[in-house]
């Protein structure tokens, strides 16, 4: 059994409390995942040429108010 398969065997076996527990870690530990990456494609700038575009495309009227 793989360590994926194994993950899932133990998730089905939780208890509701446990597993509402669970739910709200992992929920966290994705949203720390995702903080990290985006903060780290800041820092390396591979978001500058999306900012650029979208403050030129703002400069130039062509945005819509959301």
């Amino acid at each position: 059994m793989s360590r994926l398969e194994q993950i899932e065997q133990f998730v089905r076996d939780l208890e509701p409390r446990e597993l509402a527990e669970f739910a709200t870690w992992f929920e966290a530990y994705q949203a720390r995942q995702w903080d990290n990456r985006f903060t780290s494609d800041v820092q390396k700038g591979a978001l500058d040429a999306l900012a650029d575009q979208a403050l030129g495309q703002l400069r130039a009227g062509k945005t819509k108010p959301l």
